[in-house]
Parts: C-alpha cells; sequence; structure tokens
C-alpha cells in the first residue's frame, strides 16, 4: 500500500559552464528554471528548515556520542536579526511557504521566543513549527504561542524511563511528557510525536507509542534510523525498516491509507483503527477497517521507501549553510556572503544557486542491504538540523 514516488528524471539540456554564479556549481541558465528554489529535475523547495543552534542537552544514539560534540562558537552561528533577514528573502522573494525551526536542540537559544516573534511579525500568515526533544518545553510553551508559534514536534522513543534514559543517556523522561502536555495545553497542535526505534531496544514499543499518541489527540510519526550518526555506526540491517513498523502494529491496529494527499510531506499517513481480535478476518493487512477511527499515524521511510522524486525542503544550518538534502555533502555559504554585505538579491541567488544543484535522490539503494552509491555525510543530524 506504499506509494512509490521513484527518482526524478533530469530535464533535457546542460547547465552551460560559462554562467557560473558559485564557484564549482553548474549555473542555471536563463530560461532553465522559474523565480523560487527550483532545481535542475523540476522540484521546487517551499518547505524551509532553519536550524539555530547544533548544540542539545541529550545525547540520543542515534544521533551523537556519549561525551557530545564540538559545539560551534556563538560567532559562528547566525544571530537573530540574520536568521530574521534569511527567513524574510525565502518568503518573500523565493517562494518558502512553511518555516521549521530546528536544532540541534532550539530550546536551548535564549533568544528563541524573540526570533519566533520577530519572524512573525514580518509574516503573519507564515505556519512556524519547531522541532524539540521537549526537555523545558513545559516552561515555555505558553510564551512560544504567544509568540506565534504555529505547532510543534517532539521527539520521543520511548516510554519507559529506563529505555529512554538508555537511549537518549539522560533521565528526562518525565520533564519530556510535561513539555508535550503544556505544548497541548498551550494550543500548539496538532502535536506530532517523533519515534526512531532500535532494534532489540524499543522496536516492541510501536504499539504501546501509537495506543499512547492516539488516546491523546497526539499524531505519531515513525521514523527509520538515518545513516546521520556521529559515530557513523549505523548500518542498513539494523534499521527498523517501514514494512516492519507496519507490521509490528498490525497485531493491535488496523492502518488504512489516509485520504488526505501527501502533498510533499515526508510521512505516509495512515488512518488508525482497533483490530477486533475476534474477528477471523482480520489478517494484519493495511486497508482493514475495523473499528472505529482512532486517529493517524505517519511512517518516515527516507531509506527504504524514498520519496526524493517530490521533495519540497531547503536545508540552512546554524552557521548559515545550504543543504539542498539532509543527505548532502555539498554545502553553499550563505551568512558568509551576508556578513561580507551582499544585498537581498546575491543571497536570494545564492540560494537559488545551490538548489539548483539538489541531487535527485540521496544515493541510498532501497531494494538492497547496501548502498554502494551512498556516502555518510560528515555532520551527525543535530549539526545539520532535521
Amino acid at each position: 500500500m506504499t506509494v512509490q514516488l521513484g527518482i526524478p528524471q533530469p530535464r533535457d539540456g546542460t547547465p552551460n559552464a560559462s554562467d557560473t554564479a558559485v564557484p564549482g556549481v553548474p549555473p542555471r541558465r536563463p530560461g532553465d528554471a522559474p523565480p523560487g528554489l527550483v532545481d535542475r529535475y523540476g522540484r521546487r523547495a517551499t518547505d524551509m528548515r532553519l536550524s539555530l543552534t547544533d548544540k542539545c542537552n541529550l545525547r540520543c544514539t542515534y544521533c551523537m556520542p556519549a561525551e557530545g560534540l564540538e559545539w560551534l562558537s556563538k560567532q559562528a552561528v547566525m544571530n537573530a536579526a540574520e536568521i530574521e533577514r534569511i527567513v524574510r528573502i525565502g518568503v518573500d522573494r523565493l517562494g518558502v511557504r512553511e518555516l521549521r525551526l530546528t536544532g540541534g536542540e532550539p530550546l536551548v537559544r535564549a533568544d528563541l521566543v524573540d526570533i519566533i516573534a520577530a519572524i512573525r511579525s514580518n509574516h503573519p500568515l507564515l505556519p512556524i513549527s519547531l522541532t524539540t526533544n521537549g526537555v523545558g518545553l513545559d516552561r515555555k510553551a505558553a510564551a512560544l504561542k504567544s509568540a506565534g508559534l504555529t505547532r510543534i514536534n517532539v521527539s520521543i522513543d520511548s516510554l519507559h524511563e529506563e529505555t529512554f534514559t538508555q537511549l537518549t543517556r539522560r533521565p528526562f523522561l518525565d520533564r519530556v511528557l510535561a513539555g508535550v502536555d503544556a505544548a497541548r495545553d498551550a494550543g500548539l497542535g496538532p502535536v506530532k510525536i517523533n519515534a526512531v526505534l532500535m532494534r532489540g531496544i524499543n522496536d516492541l514499543e510501536a504499539p504501546s507509542l501509537l495506543a499512547w499518541a492516539v488516546d491523546r489527540g497526539y499524531e505519531l510519526r515513525f521514523i527509520e534510523q538515518m545513516p546521520l550518526d556521529a559515530d557513523h555506526g549505523w548500518t542498513r540491517k539494523d534499521m527498523i525498516t517501514a514494512a516492519e513498523i507496519r507490521g509490528l502494529l498490525s497485531d493491535d491496529f488496523v492502518l488504512s491509507p489516509d485520504p488526505r494527499a501527501r502533498d510533499g510531506a515526508p510521512a505516509e499517513r495512515f488512518e488508525v483503527r482497533r483490530r477486533d481480535t475476534s474477528s477471523a478476518a482480520g489478517s494484519g493487512s493495511v486497508g482493514e477497517t475495523d473499528g472505529p477511527l482512532l486517529g493517524t499515524v505517519g511512517i518516515i521511510a527516507s531509506v527504504t521507501e524514498p520519496f526524493c522524486a517530490d521533495c519540497r525542503r531547503t536545508r540552512i544550518t546554524a552557521e548559515g549553510k545550504i543543504m539542498s538534502c539532509l543527505f548532502s555533502r555539498e554545502e553553499f555559504d550563505l551568512l558568509g556572503l551576508l556578513r561580507s554585505g551582499a544585498d537581498d538579491d546575491e543571497l536570494a541567488r545564492r540560494w537559488q544557486d545551490a538548489m539548483w544543484v539538489k541531487p535527485k535522490a540521496h544515493g541510498m539503494d532501497h531494494v538492497g542491504l547496501d548502498a554502494p552509491d551512498f556516502i555518510q555525510p560528515d555532520r551527525s543530524m543535530s549539526a545539520i538540523g532535521g
């Protein structure tokens, strides 16, 4: 029942090397692409992911080592005014229609509320969301809502304190759960919960995580573990795949494809119903309709069921580097150009040139266990921005 979006086909024609705008970047020719953040394969980026910091107060095993990483200096990271300007260029000049603020952990920035308030003042109708680990959210949720935050995603990989501590290396589950409740009470809904399943650690918790989420009106998103760990220990065979996730849920739930259009979303959504275990027809397949609708669940299968052909994301790291793809090894310096005195037109062109060379796909073979064309980025997820 999975919609396989596949890999886009290149347009006819090759960019003219004499028109290069960024050193080492195949340029856009006049007429190659309409205005906006368009690439050579016809995809248009309208969803901006902007990292506010590389720092994090957890040490999740699939992201960074126990001792943490060497953090960027304060001077290297975009300040509030620079963030505001880059967002304004993206929205006013380049067609960005949705903003996600990420980290590291964005709640560790003391000026987070002010940043959101400034962006909201400039863009009254822009959807602004935040991805967080939830530590400290209970104290800030109301202020974030008042500043103009639209909604929130919170990462919770386990509801068992011991397992949560094993995965995050911090005993903060109670604080995270308090933050989720505070976000709901503040009106930052729909609250979305992100969960990464790790083989032999929390994979059997999939049904209980989903039951907990739908009972409280939260939207759960299971995410395949991606090769973005700082230790470079990821292996395809150890990853819990989307197919396995659906199987883990099938004893307790019936998943039916969500009738709403996916519309470029990374998660494939399913409607969730309780399985009638007394029914002889219960077969575990997607598409049955036992019981009333409880809510929805999403599965983000970046590795095994890639959605590269309909990717609409552009990413800015905490130090102002453009990444056209989460798995890209190429980065383009926007902040350095800004600090050198470039005007908005120059910054917009740099951004367009960087997105023009977005790869057609991330290179992970979704058939076999090996990915010979894929080279893991040097950065971990916390240093890129989720």
